[in-house]
């Protein structure tokens, strides 16, 4: 049991505003933190990715140093309020952008950056920030709120072997997601190398197309295809249907995701063995006609899912219907809302190659399919594991040197 301390934000944090910036000063310059930045990382990139041209005198103004927190100032919802990112190293000539808030400590002995990044996201203190904020026609928060905001704290070694533990964790989900990226990066490169420029290998393993292989015009898709390859409809490689429409019973502990309209949003215990790889195609709203793919088992409603006579034909359908996502999305029709029927999904041509190309195709992307379905799993245990173990350190009812022993090393 660690020893918990009480301090006001303010006594531990410097809180100053990020830069009004024109349109013309963005895209070029110095690395600069967007909202998007912070909303969606615990820790700011190693490399940010967005640049604003500012002054000498601005880039000292908004700096970002090791430690600072930035934090969403202002939003539609109270739940995109306040959510925070951390720099764990110096950043250059860099500045961030005025709707967000920076804390910059004025210790170093108190507060561990890296603990922190997660403590300022957990349940209980964003919990303190919603209920502290000004709702009118927009969320925003101010200097006052941080006057009266309390931190709860293990002492500052505590703090560090939790920080490094819970970033530990962090840095393992982050490295997966890096590998699925570039996994899925390489399976689509392949496809549009082989099934959209047609320079699949030839009986010599040359690129076919590009090395004089005959192509044929096709009526339906009024372009040239390789020679005996077929135009089909992809209802007669694919069973494309509307999903459940009988809702599940929803639980946070379901072991089964429920997907409506393309996005998660609750699990169930009420249906097992439901396939994996499987395409959905949100049916209506202001999503309808997205794509998206889930490598796990999912109960589907309130959307169309696909999936192909196997798994690699699956995933080819995808990376084709990827390739026709305005399409679909011009295709959602409606007077109310948008809607895209199975119907409009079953007659969309797709172009077959031989058995043999298909076959190698599966050779070549279906077991880096399964590592991309693996790391998404094992990420979402790191991520319980990470959150169940936060409010514990957080409240010192268990110390990392007894996670060590009990949970890592088990006897």
């Amino acid at each position: 049991m660690s020893k918990l301390k009480t301090y006001k934000f303010s006594d531990l944090y410097e809180m100053s505003s990020g830069i009004s910036s024109k349109p013309e000063q963005a895209g070029h310059g110095s690395q600069f933190v967007s909202f998007k930045t912070v909303f969606n990382n615990f820790f700011l990139p190693d490399a940010l990715s967005e640049y604003m041209d500012i002054s000498e005198k601005e880039k000292e103004i908004y700096s970002i140093k090791k430690g600072d927190i930035f934090l969403t100032r202002t939003s539609e919802t109270l739940d995109e309020l306040g959510m925070s990112c951390v720099a764990v190293k110096d950043y250059p000539a860099s500045s961030f952008s005025g709707f967000l808030k920076r804390l910059r400590p004025t210790q170093d002995d108190i507060t561990y950056d890296k603990f922190m990044a997660f403590y300022l996201r957990s349940d209980l203190f964003r919990k303190t920030m919603t209920n502290n904020s000004i709702m009118t026609l927009r969320a925003s928060l101010n200097e006052q709120i941080f006057s009266y905001l309390e931190l709860i704290l293990p002492d500052f070694k505590e703090q560090k072997k939790a920080g490094d533990f819970l970033y530990s964790l962090n840095a393992k989900i982050e490295l997966n997601n890096k590998i699925n990226t570039e996994l899925e990066a390489m399976a689509k490169t392949l496809y549009d190398y082989w099934f959209v420029q047609f320079d699949f290998p030839d009986a010599n393993g040359k690129p076919y197309k590009s090395s004089g292989g005959k192509m044929v015009w096709d009526e339906k898709l009024k372009r040239e295809i390789p020679e005996k390859w077929e135009v089909k409809r992809i209802d007669q490689y694919a069973v494309v249907q509307k999903g459940d429409l009988i809702t599940a019973k929803k639980s946070k502990e379901g072991n089964i995701k429920v997907i409506s309209a393309g996005i998660s949003y609750a699990y169930t215990h009420s249906v097992s063995n439901r396939e994996k790889n499987t395409i959905t195609i949100s049916g209506s709203g202001a999503n309808a006609g997205y794509i998206n793919f889930w490598r796990e088992p999912i109960f589907a409603c309130d959307c169309i899912t696909v999936r192909g006579k196997n798994d690699t034909i699956t995933l080819m359908i995808l990376y084709h219907l990827k390739l026709l996502q305005n399409y679909i999305l011009s295709q959602a029709t409606g007077s109310a809302q948008p809607h895209v029927y199975p119907s409009d999904i079953k007659i969309l041509n797709y172009i077959v190659p031989s058995n043999d190309l298909i076959k190698l195709f599966g050779k070549m992307v279906i077991q880096s399919n399964e590592k991309i379905a693996n790391n998404l799993k094992e990420n979402q245990e790191l991520a319980s594991l990470r959150d169940w173990l936060l409010p514990m350190l957080m409240n010192g009812q268990i110390t990392v040197s007894e996670i060590q022993k009990e949970i890592i090393e088990p006897k």
